[in-house]
């Protein structure tokens, strides 16, 4: 598990094909001592697996499923990721509760300097729009923001000058894409909500005569 804190900026150096999938060498700006192989590390907010590491450099294989639904699709040598350890149970949450499994892709459309800080816009895939709510938590590349606003199939958060300047915000361009991941507390109360809807009833194929019929 992760918070959305982000804990330095990586370079990708290397990308190679690896079966139905990429393996990949990310060169770190931050101490990676305590990182072992088989740990967990978020990649632009994509959770990835430790398979080999050296120095401040590790290799992480990206699975055909990763490759599909995140930007690693358009990744080239030479870019910036954000990047975050799993986290430990004895640390401070911090941000919010992020799993590292991306739901889909955005698009940043809008880029604004405030007074104190920037302003995103990002439009998001239709299907995700309803997890995303005013004052509500979401992962831009891996990054913990608090939406500020929602108008249609957009949200606007506000980047602080040392989140911008600590993340690959700073690299933003209008047109790129960017990973989302959602809150995850959203999508389980709309799963409980469901279960316990007369639709789902309706669509149950346990029945009362099911039950009856094996000796309940």
């Amino acid at each position: 598990m992760f918070t959305g804190i982000i804990e330095g900026v990586g370079t990708i150096r290397t990308i190679k094909n690896k079966d139905e999938g990429l393996e990949v060498e990310i060169a770190c700006d931050f101490d990676l001592e305590q990182l072992n192989v088989g740990d967990s590390i978020s990649v632009n907010g994509c959770c990835l697996t430790v398979k080999s590491r050296l120095g401040r450099c590790f290799w992480a294989d990206i699975s055909k499923e990763t490759w599909e639904v995140s930007t690693f699709k358009n990744i080239k040598v030479g870019d910036p990721v954000n990047l975050e350890r799993a986290r430990r149970l004895d640390s401070r949450l911090e941000g919010h509760i992020v799993q590292g499994h991306v739901d889909g892709v955005g698009q940043v459309v809008e880029i604004k300097d405030r007074a104190d800080s920037t302003e995103l816009a990002i439009e998001v895939p239709e299907r995700l729009t309803k997890y995303i709510v005013e004052k509500g938590s979401v992962a831009v590349d891996g990054v913990s923001l608090t939406v500020n606003r929602v108008e249609n199939n957009k949200f606007f958060v506000m980047i602080i000058p040392h989140t911008k300047l600590k993340t690959t915000f700073s690299k933003l361009k209008v047109g790129g894409n960017v990973n989302l991941e959602v809150d995850i507390i959203g999508k389980y109360v709309e799963k409980l909500t469901f279960l316990d809807s007369e639709e789902f009833r309706k669509k149950s194929k346990i029945t009362e005569e099911f039950l009856k019929r094996h000796g309940f």
